[in-house]
């Protein structure tokens, strides 16, 4: 098997008009990912539709309504290729009614490209973006400064915005010293893909060589095996085989597990007898891993979707009450307590209480704004106490953050997401 080469998953992030998914689309033709006459289509097309100079714009916009409108609606998902590493670039939306799906997006991200328009600056979305991406677990960011074309490619302009956004990420805890900062014009392609010669001033990468001075995301293999289950397979001559991607830890064949909740909400302990991925058996499986197992002892009655499989040693846990920091995206009135949505946790989806509203945050800062207030609404950030209505497995962001986060969904729509902080364990 050849060795694959690390993956990142990157999400570009910024207020709506800023440039980001004319940013992406340069970044895909000028790479080759893109081919000149796909290009040219969409060029006509751009005119046709009155939007020239959207062309770029348009790789990521396919949607027929999002071409017309000129606008990103739905998240995007794009495969691009460097020599060093394989990205999935996610396109997320600026626009405020969209924000929803910009938390699918975050909260799988590894990186982020923040683009800031250098004719506007730090705008609303642009604070609210770099929040949510923070609490979401965003690790890295690039800050692409865009449309220096507009600006006459000055320095000093470049200056202000780099001042202005820094500030804005030192308040929500990114540290300024690890990021970069790129000043490009998408459009015209200056300093996307290919250096450019209208900037004397800037020495730094262009924005494909930052992205790829991205660290590769470090495995997490040194914490506790967590295996949420996707699915469980009856399979004839084999018996039973749960499915699902390893989030953390090392799995290897030989080890004794434990499934929680399990059917009867105690856990159902087994042995792993095998673990096999694009039909190759394997000793080990680490993070990222989507395998199937087999395993002595559970029965196909005994687990299903949203158990997750830890080691007997180091059991995952099950929250009798958990507190979250929750931002809400898209509720059609208010949040008060008894208010009992979906909570999408992992392959978990549990309906969950909200039984108390301890804190409303600023969103852009996370400041306290006030204690227990009477509900909370779009825009609002908020730490709540949450009570499962049925056994549910998560775990605290210090402890395992890739079981803390979580999205609430209420008929059909994300409601909010955010991420796991306190929890109180369910005792027999």
């Amino acid at each position: 098997m050849a060795k694959h080469k690390p993956h990142i998953n990157l999400v570009f992030i910024g207020h709506v008009d800023h440039g980001k998914s004319t940013t992406v689309g340069r970044l895909m033709f000028d790479s080759g990912n893109v081919g000149e006459q796909a290009m040219r289509k969409l060029k006509e097309k751009a005119a046709e539709l009155g939007k020239a100079g959207f062309e770029f714009a348009f790789v990521m916009d396919n949607l027929k309504e999002e071409q017309e409108r000129g606008v990103t609606i739905d998240l995007a998902h794009k495969k691009f290729e460097t020599d060093k590493y394989y990205f999935t670039i996610i396109d997320a939306p600026g626009h405020r009614d969209f924000v929803k799906n910009m938390i699918t997006g975050a909260s799988q991200a590894d990186a982020a490209v923040l683009v800031v328009a250098a004719n506007d600056g730090v705008m609303a979305q642009t604070k609210e973006h770099v929040f949510l991406s923070k609490t979401l677990g965003v690790q890295q960011l690039i800050v692409a400064v865009n449309k220096m074309d507009m600006k006459d490619y000055a320095e000093d302009v470049f200056n202000k915005v780099k001042e202005q956004v820094s500030a804005l990420l030192k308040s929500t805890g990114f540290k300024i010293d690890e990021i970069q900062f790129v000043p490009i014009a998408s459009l015209p392609g200056d300093n996307v893909f290919k250096k450019t010669d209208k900037m004397g001033w800037y020495s730094g990468p262009s924005l494909i060589d930052a992205i790829n001075n991205l660290k590769e995301p470090e495995k997490p293999t040194s914490l506790p095996l967590r295996m949420p289950i996707q699915d469980v397979y009856n399979i004839t001559g084999i018996g039973v085989v749960p499915v699902g991607r390893v989030e953390t830890g090392i799995m290897k064949v030989g080890q004794k597990v434990i499934v929680v909740p399990g059917r009867e909400g105690k856990g159902v302990p087994g042995e792993i007898k095998s673990i096999e991925m694009h039909h190759e058996q394997m000793e080990t499986a680490e993070p990222g891993d989507n395998v199937g197992i087999n395993v002595r002892g559970i029965g196909k009655k005994d687990i299903a979707k949203g158990d997750v499989l830890g080691p007997v040693d180091n059991v995952p846990t099950i929250a009798k009450e958990f507190t979250a920091q929750i931002v809400v995206l898209n509720h059609p009135s208010v949040i008060t307590v008894g208010y009992t949505p979906v909570f999408h946790i992992h392959t978990a989806q549990v309906a969950c209480q909200i039984v108390a509203i301890e804190k409303k945050l600023n969103p852009a800062t996370g400041e306290v704004l006030e204690e227990n207030p009477d509900f909370i609404k779009n825009g609002d950030a908020a730490f709540v106490k949450v009570k499962p209505v049925q056994p549910l497995v998560i775990e605290k962001q210090s402890v395992i953050p890739q079981l803390a986060r979580f999205a609430v969904r209420d008929s059909g729509a994300t409601v909010a997401a955010g991420i796991c902080t306190e929890l109180v364990k369910k005792t027999e």
